[in-house]
């Protein structure tokens, strides 16, 4: 008698092994800055926001943007871990993540010669008198040079190497104070124009001393904040590191520095790199690189290929069939999605149920899909929708 063979898992519903933190699947929800923090404390806006993908079946949830000084936001509404009363908001939101089968990860982040912005809502540019108007206040901006990001936003105060120092300290406090609020992955945010980024790119650093000049000298602090937060962050728990793989205008930080900057954090314990690109000039949108589905994959994959550490894919990917195909193509170990989660909080439960893994809706909130296997079976009506 011939019987079938069961039916190999999709890769993106394998659990993945990340030193002593297991993944339940390999799909991602991507840091979403939403900018409604209050004084950098998380709200319950936040817990409802980042609670409905630990429902929805997303391996691996990132805590937005979270600012390691209060100079470092963004906007006034980011949220932030510079001190310890920012802890016990953010401990409530990661135990809920975890009490529903998600891995809590945080990114640690500071703004650079891009904070002091408006929310994106009001304008996405420098603070004006609107923004006066409803009480959010100007700030200095500090950055590598004194360089601003295009002629109408503030000039940055450049930092000095005292000041720098203290920085990397505050990467580090600002990691204690995560591992404190129960997270088990951590992220050193290094894209998108904001401040590390803008000491690697050539663009935002015209400095002449130890952290300028050469590839070498701007990688420094990117390094320097690694080694500070993997000292203080436990060996059993990964640690990311978010790049800009590419600045995509001329001169500025290229593919292949990407690679070679992916060796040097790969020796200092990073885990996985996270390959976004653009944002050294203007938004992040405004870079170059042509948008179209999975724009940003050939990024992780070459990175992953080059420096042999493992990456994670972002940017347009929409559907599980595609995320599959990175994946199977050995392209990137973890699938990120962002804009795609805002419409579809259950985007993975509805990719596992499509790409044929999860037909009795087993993986679905038992008290959601009880009742959603029942419409299943006896509505003439239902098709799996197109993921």
């Amino acid at each position: 008698m011939v019987t079938d063979s069961p039916r190999p898992a999709p890769l993106l519903f394998t659990p993945l092994e990340l030193r002593d933190v297991t993944v339940r699947n390999r799909i991602v929800i991507s840091p979403m800055a939403t900018y409604s923090a209050a004084e950098g404390m998380a709200m319950d806006w936040h817990t409802v926001h980042l609670g409905q993908y630990a429902l929805g079946g997303a391996g691996l949830i990132f805590m937005e943007a979270t600012a390691v000084q209060k100079r470092g936001r963004i906007t006034h509404g980011d949220v932030g871990l510079w001190h310890d009363g920012q802890i016990g908001p953010i401990a409530k939101i990661v135990h809920f993540l975890k009490e529903h089968g998600a891995v809590a990860a945080v990114q640690l982040a500071h703004g650079g010669r891009k904070a002091s912005m408006q929310r994106p809502w009001n304008g996405n540019g420098p603070l004006d008198d609107g923004d006066l108007a409803r009480g959010d206040l100007q700030w200095q901006p500090v950055g590598p040079s004194a360089v601003p990001v295009n002629d109408d936003w503030v000039v940055p105060e450049a930092l000095s190497t005292g000041e720098i120092a203290e920085l990397v300290d505050d990467f580090a406090a600002a990691a204690r104070r995560a591992l404190a609020a129960g997270f088990d992955i951590a992220e050193v945010h290094g894209a998108h124009g904001y401040l590390i980024q803008s000491f690697l790119s050539p663009i935002g650093n015209q400095r002449n001393d130890a952290y300028g000049g050469d590839r070498t000298g701007r990688m420094r602090l990117a390094l320097e904040v690694t080694e500070a937060v993997r000292a203080v962050w436990p060996d059993d728990k990964p640690l990311f590191f978010r790049i800009s793989s590419v600045d995509g205008i001329e001169g500025g930080w290229e593919i292949e520095d990407s690679v070679a900057f992916a060796k040097e954090l790969k020796a200092l314990g990073v885990d996985v790199i996270d390959c976004s690109s653009g944002g050294i000039v203007g938004a992040v949108t405004a870079a170059s690189v042509k948008r179209e589905p999975g724009y940003q994959v050939p990024f992780a994959e070459q990175v992953r290929r080059e420096a042999k550490l493992m990456t994670q894919a972002v940017g347009l990917i929409t559907h599980g069939q595609q995320a599959e195909a990175i994946l199977q193509a050995g392209q990137a170990d973890l699938i990120a999605i962002g804009r795609e989660a805002l419409t579809d909080p259950y985007w993975p439960l509805r990719a596992a149920e499509f790409l044929g893994c999860d037909p009795e809706m087993e993986h679905w909130p038992v008290q959601y899909g009880w009742w959603l296997t029942r419409r299943k079976r006896h509505s003439v009506f239902y098709k799996p929708v197109s993921n």
